[in-house]
Parts: structure tokens; sequence; C-alpha cells
């Protein structure tokens, strides 16, 4: 007798024993013992005789849906299986988490089988339906499992052998049983092993099924990276030869994926690839390296960065080279860098003829691609106009760079026009830095006090403006750019010119169309309305309200403001910060607003009344004379160092009347 069937000799004993409630169960598995105690403890019936529950159909359609990646990976495995005992009666079938039979494999009298009737799809399988069997206890214990003759706690599968795998996800997740079913007279143990392979099997290639999708989605997403990138990138063989690029890159090169795929990479970048050489031959990378690459229109300036492809010999077997155009880059750093305008032509305040007028012509003027140049006295908004004209302009989506040329120290004037490259000078910033054209290109070029210039720079702005391109001071590179040039000056460059300090041919490039600003004492119409513009902001900003005596406007039309809108806009700032309540007067303007020749105290009340007894009441008199009054002693308090008795001496008046006059002043030492 072979060992098998000498277990299940004395199994069958055990079986009634335990059934009919005695406590005999020698030599039974763990396995099975704890099984029959589980399905004792859900009251399964062990006579029950009847056919299996199943699934209504609606849930088992739902079933196959949620498993048909399972179920068409596990049936070319089963048929495999099944090819093993095909006509023996045995029967292999797949089951869900839950132990309802999915898909299963038998012959034709399978389902007239007293043996195998209760196979079928749908049918339940776990152990509180069908008892201790194969397929629900490798659910419980997680583990392949042969259950045979009267290991079955229900009576009508004693005559089974039943061998079960699970099958787990990559997780560790139990998404199915194995099982392959027949007489129980035909048990042997190799019967598991043949399952525990197939389940595995199983299990592998729904490993190499879900690495191939995360394969397919990783280049889904890098194609979707490839497609969409701003940056143009191109794929080289170790011949250096194109063999993929992506739209940016035609983009760049202004050529079609047909013209580009099989071409030397010499031909694109001019035969300048000394790099992309030596990374094919030393696997040797590179990070921004400036290079200018051939289109068919023009040499455009661009940043490469060449990494090496190797093969699993780390042999070079190709490479790749993105491309990131300098004015991509320029618009991310103008972008961040404030190098944008923000005013417009109704941000000009003014309704004076003159200025109206400057602003048809400057309007006119910006429909146009002709250097402008903006005259005027210091003050009087040239920089406002200049960015107007840029928002009015064909340039409005480039940057806006603006230059100060009479504060840049004289021997650098040209490195922060026209950039300069690494080692140029001492002090360069390695790597080298592009200049202010550049960095305006596609844009405008706000060439503040162009009148300061140097005279060994105007050669250089000159051939600049004639030519379009730059060289950075140091390099032998022409780089294109692309720029409109709007300058400004509160000097006269015709005198200039006479003088030798500004040269003529420079000076007829700029003054292209030119547009003078009338100071502000020739728009007196609009003194009140830059006033009240000016109160109004600061009113927001600080959440109050102020009122203004009339006089103060008064006061101001008749000064000649040779600081013009600037100096205007400095004043209402003083008077309101010299406001102790709420109502702006005379007394917190400026001495020199009211009192324009400037003074001194024993003439103060001399000088002033003549000049006001026609334009102000007697109050508005006072109020003048007052604000002079005490303007005059804190100016001497300052320049005597707070000496009392010097600052009276100047006055002309006792210690105590200075005494008095600074408490009535509220003037403190």
């Amino acid at each position: 007798m072979t060992a098998i069937n000498s277990y299940q000799h004395h199994v069958l004993p055990n079986w009634k024993a335990f059934i009919g409630g005695r406590n005999q169960t020698y030599g039974l598995r763990p396995q099975i013992l704890e099984s029959w105690v589980r399905c004792q403890q859900a009251s399964v019936n062990p006579y029950n005789n009847s056919i299996h529950s199943k699934l209504e159909i609606a849930d088992f359609r739902k079933m196959l849906a949620e498993k048909r990646e399972l179920i068409k990976i596990a049936k070319p495995i089963m048929s495999n299986l099944y090819q093993f005992v095909q006509g023996s009666g045995f029967v292999v079938v797949i089951t869900d988490e839950q132990g309802y039979i999915m898909e299963m494999f038998g012959d034709d009298d399978t389902l007239n089988n007293p043996m195998t009737k209760n196979f079928f799809q749908g049918a339940s399988w776990c152990e509180k339906h069908a008892g201790t069997n194969a397929i629900g206890t490798a659910l419980v214990i997680k583990a392949p499992i042969q259950v045979s003759g009267g290991e079955h706690y229900c009576q009508k599968h004693h005559c089974l052998t039943c061998s079960a795998a699970p099958i787990f996800d990559n997780v560790g997740q139990v998404i199915g049983i194995l099982n392959m079913s027949g007489a129980s007279a035909a048990s042997h143990l190799h019967t598991l092993g043949m399952v525990v392979a197939a389940a595995e099997a199983i299990m592998a290639q729904l490993d190499i099924r879900r690495k191939n999708q995360e394969l397919a989605l990783s280049n889904n997403r890098l194609t979707n990276i490839f497609n969409t990138m701003s940056d143009g990138v191109l794929m080289v063989d170790e011949w250096g030869i194109v063999n993929q690029l992506n739209p940016a890159a035609k983009r760049i090169l202004n050529r079609t994926e047909k013209e580009v795929l099989g071409m030397s990479i010499d031909r694109i970048f001019g035969g300048k690839t000394s790099l992309t050489k030596q990374m094919l031959s030393s696997k040797e990378a590179y990070e921004d390296v400036e290079i200018m690459v051939d289109t068919k229109k023009s040499a455009i300036h661009c940043l490469a960065t060449v990494d090496p492809l190797t093969d699993e010999q780390g042999k070079v077997i190709g490479g790749v080279i993105i491309l990131r155009p300098i004015k991509q880059i320029q618009n991310l750093v103008n972008r961040f860098s404030n190098y944008c305008a923000t005013l417009q032509f109704s941000d000009i305040i003014g309704e004076s003829l003159e200025v109206l007028e400057v602003i048809r012509v400057a309007s006119l003027a910006a429909n146009t691609s002709s250097n402008i140049l903006l005259q005027g006295e210091s003050g009087t908004g040239k920089e406002i106009f200049a960015q107007a004209i840029h928002n009015h302009s064909e340039q409005r989506k480039g940057p806006f760079v603006a230059v100060n040329c009479g504060v840049i120290p004289r021997e650098l004037v040209g490195s922060e026009l026209f950039g300069y490259v690494e080692g140029a000078f001492t002090g360069a910033v390695r790597g080298g830095k592009p200049g202010k054209f550049e960095m305006a290109s596609g844009g405008t070029l706000f060439l503040d006090e162009i009148g300061d210039m140097p005279l060994e720079q105007q050669i250089a702005l000159l051939r600049v403006l004639q030519e379009k391109n730059v060289m950075r001071i140091g390099g032998d590179k022409v780089i294109p750019v692309n720029v409109r040039v709007i300058c400004a000056t509160n000097k006269n460059l015709s005198q200039g010119v006479e003088r030798g300090t500004f040269r003529q041919d420079l000076y007829y490039r700029l003054n292209v169309i030119s547009i003078t600003i009338p100071p502000l004492r020739n728009r007196v119409k609009d003194i009140h309305l830059l006033f009240n513009y000016f109160l109004n902001k600061i009113e927001r900003d600080r959440g109050c309200k102020f009122s203004v005596e009339p006089a103060v406007i008064e006061c101001l039309e008749r000064f000649g403001w040779p600081g013009n809108v600037r100096e205007l806009q400095n004043v209402v700032e003083r008077a309101v910060s010299l406001t102790e309540g709420e109502v702006i007067t005379i007394a917190h303007l400026p001495i020199e607003v009211y009192a324009p020749q400037g003074t001194v105290y024993p003439q103060t009340q001399a000088l002033l009344l003549p000049a006001l007894k026609e334009s102000f009441g007697r109050e508005q008199r006072r109020q003048l004379l007052d604000a002079a009054e005490r303007q005059q002693i804190l100016m001497l308090l300052s320049k005597c160092g707070g000496n009392i008795s010097v600052v009276a001496r100047e006055l002309g008046v006792s210690r105590n009347t200075l005494y008095r006059k600074m408490r009535l002043y509220a003037i403190e030492n």
C-alpha cells in the first residue's frame, strides 16, 4: 500500500469521528483539521448533496470584465496544463479571490459526471459554500494545497482529489486560484507540483505584462515630453548622423523632419562640431556651450548641451544634443528681471495742447520701426513716453531694456551694452555675459542720457545700429540682434556735434524721429491735474483723505518748476508728510516754491509783501510769511549747529524773541 493510500485509509474514520462529535483526529494534517473546524463553526452541512450556489448573471459578467486581463493570460497556460489530463475526467479551473469559477477546461461530460458536476462557471468553491476543498482552503491559508478523498469536509466531494495554488499580484494580494480536480483514485503529489508551476507561470506573465504596461506608459510620457518640450532635441548615432528630432528642433532649424533625418551634424552646425565629435569619441558631456546653428534663413545663436549614449558595455552608440535658442533664455531672464514696459499713452497725465500734440506724434512714431530721439529737460517723463511707444509698437511682446548711459562708468559702457566673453578682461564673469543689445533682441532698447556716452563707444553703437549685429568684447562671433532703439537726452545733441563731443553720423542715425517733451512750466494747465494724480495715489496707499486750500494750487501754478514733473511729485509727497491734520496749506510747501528767490529774515516781509499784495488775501499772505519765517529759522539753526546766540545775531533779534518764535512754530532745537 502506498503512503497516500495509507494516509487516506485512516482519514475517513477521522472524518466520521469529527462529524460525529468525537475528538479522534490522529495523524490528520493540521491544515485539514483547521479547515474542518472553520466549516463546523460556519455551520456547513457535510451531507448537503445539492449543486453549488452560483453568481447571478450580472455579477458574473462584472467579474469577467474586472478579471479580463488575468483570464486572458491564464487561458493558454490552463490549456497546456489540461493537455496532460485530457480524457481522464480531470478539470482545470481558475477562480477569483472569492472562490467563484471564472474559466475552466474539462471533458465534454464534465457537467454530467457526478464527480465534476459542481465545476461550472460562476460556481462558488469557498469553504463556507463547499466545505474543505483545495480552492477554498488555499484562499484561506494563501498557499498551495492538495485535498483528497475524505479530507473534504462535504461527503459529496470524497470522490475528488483537488490541487490548488493561489495567484498573487505584484504587491502580494491574492487575485485568483488555479485548481485541477479529478477522481480521488488518481491522486498524486506531482499533480500539485504541476498546478504550482502553472500558477507561477501565470504570475510571471502578469509581471511581464505589468512591466510592459509601465514601459509603454513611461514611453508615452517621454514621447509627450520629447514632443512638447520647448528645447530642441537632436538624437545622433555614433557617426554624428541625425536619426531623431522633436518638433521644437524642427522649428529652430526651420527644416522639415525629412530634411534633417540622415543629415550629418556637420551641416547643421556649419562645421563647428568639435564638441559633438569629442563627445562621440571620448564620452565627455558638455553643458550650455554657445554655438551658431545654420538654418534656411540665417544662423541662430543657441546654447547646446551634449550628452553621450552608451550601451551595456559602455561603448558610445550615439548622443543627445539639446538646443536652447539664446532668445528664449533672454525672454525668460527679461521676464523675471523686470525688463518690461508697464506704461501706456493713457497713463500720461495732461490735457494741455502741448502734451496732446507730443502724444499724437509719439503714437504715430510708435507704428514705425525707426529710431526715436526723445528730448526734454530732466524730470519731464521721457521714460514714460519710451515705455508708451514700446507698448504701442510691434515690439510690444518683446523685452523693454532701459540703460542709463550717464551712470555707467566710462570703461564699462562697452561691456554693458555689447557683452563680453570669458577672460575678456580682469574680473570678467566666468562664461561671459550677454550685453543689453542681446537682452533687448526682439524688443526695445531705451538708451537714456545718450549725450553722456563716451565718444569711443559711440563708434561701436553706430556699427551695431547699421549692421544689426553685435560682437561681444573679446569674442569673434557675430550675433544678430533685432532691436528698436529709443534714445533720450536733456542735452542739445546738435551743439554736442558742433563741439565734437557727439558723433555727427550717430546723431543722424538716432535722430530719425525727434520728439521734444515740453517742460512743466509750459503746460500750466496740467499742474493741477498732476497734483491731484499724485495726491490721490498717496491717499489710496495710506488710506486717508486730504483737502487742499485753493491758494496752494495758485502758488504751484506760479512756480517755474526747474525739476518739472518729478519735482512736483516730490513737493506733493513732502506736503502730505508735513501735514498734521487733513488740510494742505501753503505752509506745507517748500520755501523755494512760495518764495522762489530765497530770503533772509530781516528782509522777508519787505520782499514778500509786494510780490503777494495783489495775488493773495490777508490770511494767505500771513500763512506765507509765517511759513517763510519758520523755514528761515530752521535753515539758520542747521547752519549754526543749533547755537541760539549766533542765530539770534543773524536774524537781528534777541534770544527771548527767538525762543518765542521757536515755540510759536513748534521748532525743537
